[in-house]
């Protein structure tokens, strides 16, 4: 890669040379048929990673306006919505909802800690919830929501199962043709962007519906919007040859390359690399004095929340991390200034991350944190050759 720094925050994500070169390709009219062959194909690839015989949208804007896509066109004025939040990504959807005269119930869990099937499943026995929003992976916590124990919860409900995948797809298990736990219960909406773990340039949101959210876009007489409006955007995704609104061309350039390098990957393969590399870098940071708020049981493999040893300063530690070529986030709310957050997903490779292990080490020597380097290398090693064996 040609990138000078290696950035390992949630997003955006390290881009490999090839979407660099695809995304610099000369800038055609959104209606050459040049482009538009192109732009069908992204479509294509991103039925193909959803799995789904639904309609997608390969749209400009970022995750947000897939999330807003998603609610606006499921969701009345006056109907009620359930957001299972898991952190600051998850509350997101609390003020997207309001926005839109959408009554908004929240489920919140303890930042690390997962909202059980149990609560989701008791709150709405209260009735009359039209859908429920899951944050997959949340980028403020690195807590993943388990699909597989929740989506026969609200399938039993007759609710609507709508996804943010945006720091999860491509990454983790969002097959819409797949029934969780059970006979017909399926994810219903699943949103992303190009920049975490598909691992092109910000810019371009990808979401898709399958037939049960459809019917509920089709059950509304009118949508409060009119760029998130699917049927606005339904005869584009049918023939790119048509307009609406002008795509971001080169930024589809760049989304047609990464999507192959998705498909050529596989998927299984690249949910079992991300897996890999998520556990490799907790335990190895672990040997440091390095917790996760996240335990493993529900760990992200996308992105982890470390918190520091007592005494490591976090404006200094990311400061001298950067010095040496490696970009960490800090953490939000309660945990600002307490926690870092690196992420270990899209076109990160091994290399990269036991580099940034082995810098964590040489920071907190340098900090008057003595910490064995070896080791940590050694647990990172362990834990990726168990990949590769």
């Amino acid at each position: 890669m040609r990138n000078k720094d290696m950035l390992l925050i949630p997003g955006p994500t390290p881009v490999v040379d090839s979407i660099y070169d695809a995304m610099a390709s000369e800038t055609w009219s959104h209606t050459d048929p040049r482009f538009v062959k192109i732009y069908k194909h992204t479509i294509d690839q991103t039925r193909e990673i959803f799995n789904t015989d639904g309609e997608v949208f390969v749209v400009a804007g970022s995750g947000t306006i897939g999330m807003e896509m998603a609610i606006v066109n499921t969701i009345a004025e006056g109907e009620k919505l359930l957001v299972v939040s898991q952190g600051y990504f998850g509350d997101r959807f609390i003020k997207l909802g309001q926005a839109f005269g959408i009554q908004v119930d929240v489920l919140q869990s303890e930042w690390g800690q997962q909202v059980s099937p149990e609560e989701i499943d008791k709150k709405l026995s209260e009735g009359g919830y039209k859908a429920v929003t899951v944050t997959h992976a949340d980028t403020s916590t690195g807590v993943r929501i388990d699909l597989e124990a929740v989506v026969p919860v609200i399938k039993k409900h007759g609710a609507l199962v709508i996804v943010d995948g945006v720091c999860a797809t491509t990454a983790m298990d969002e097959d819409m043709s797949k029934e969780y736990g059970g006979v017909g219960n399926t994810i219903d909406i699943v949103l992303t962007g190009s920049q975490k773990a598909i691992g092109v340039p910000p810019g371009i949101a990808l979401v898709a519906f399958n037939q049960k959210a459809l019917e509920a876009r089709a059950a509304m007489e009118r949508v409060q919007a009119y760029y998130c409006d699917i049927y606005n955007w339904i005869p584009i995704m049918h023939d790119p040859s048509k307009y609406f609104a002008t795509p971001a061309v080169n930024l589809v350039y760049a989304l047609e390359e990464g999507l192959r390098i998705v498909l050529e990957e596989g998927l299984d393969a690249r949910i079992q690399r991300h897996q890999s590399f998520g556990r490799a870098v907790r335990q190895s940071l672990a040997v440091y004095g390095m917790k996760a708020i996240a335990s493993e049981e529900v760990a992200a493999p996308t992105l982890s929340c470390i918190l520091y040893p007592e005494g490591i300063d976090d404006g200094k530690f990311r400061s001298a991390m950067a010095d040496k070529g490696t970009v960490l986030s800090g953490s939000l709310a309660h945990l600002a200034g307490k926690a870092f957050r690196i992420g270990h997903m899209g076109n990160t490779t091994a290399d990269m991350l036991e580099k940034a292990v082995m810098q964590i080490g040489e920071t907190l020597n340098e900090m008057g944190h003595k910490v064995d380097i070896s080791k940590a290398q050694n647990v990172f090693a362990k834990e990726v050759n168990q990949l590769i064996g």
